[in-house]
């Protein structure tokens, strides 16, 4: 593993403890989630994934989300050439800050996650991953984001602008 992929995932790792022992007394969340979404990149036609987020506030407003889950990236034929794109899959594991514009702990929110993307392919290696996102969520655990997750490797970007449909829940 290449050294600044290290230090990635020691950063989200030292982040995640920091807050986690910090965090007041509110309940963590847990939520359940599908990504739908459009490729940046003409190799692929759909992205499709599911993922979980433990998420403990700070307050009412400000929330430190942890995610991970699966996506993939559904390739297609370029044009006419008859060479079809091979499917990529990757696991991302994000840390961020999640804000909500009211003090309720509902409502709309913005969101920003980072970290490592973990290929699921022979010799595709790890990415650097971000995802900004604006969404809703209702009391009852809904939630509803729009999102673009980026992954950057070696001056090669993608990524995808999405859906994400979840369900949260105390624990």
């Amino acid at each position: 593993m290449k050294k600044s992929t290290k230090f990635l995932a020691f950063a989200v790792a030292a982040v995640a403890l920091f807050f986690s022992t910090n965090a007041n007394a509110q309940s963590p969340k847990l939520g359940i989630g599908v990504n739908v979404g459009v490729p940046t990149s003409d190799a692929y036609s759909f992205a499709i994934g599911a993922g979980l987020r433990y998420q403990f506030d700070i307050d009412k407003q400000l929330s430190v989300p942890i995610t991970a889950g699966y996506t993939r990236l559904m390739g297609k034929e370029i044009g006419n050439t008859g060479v079809d794109f091979a499917d990529f899959g990757y696991i991302p594991a994000k840390v961020g800050l999640k804000y909500f514009f009211n003090d309720t702990g509902s409502g709309v929110y913005g969101l920003a996650e980072a970290g490592a993307g973990f290929s699921t392919e022979s010799g595709g290696g790890t990415s650097f991953v971000y995802s900004p996102a604006i969404g809703y969520a209702w009391s009852n655990g809904l939630d509803l984001g729009a999102k673009f997750e980026g992954l950057s490797k070696n001056s090669v970007n993608t990524g995808y602008f999405g859906l994400r449909l979840a369900y949260g829940f105390k624990l």
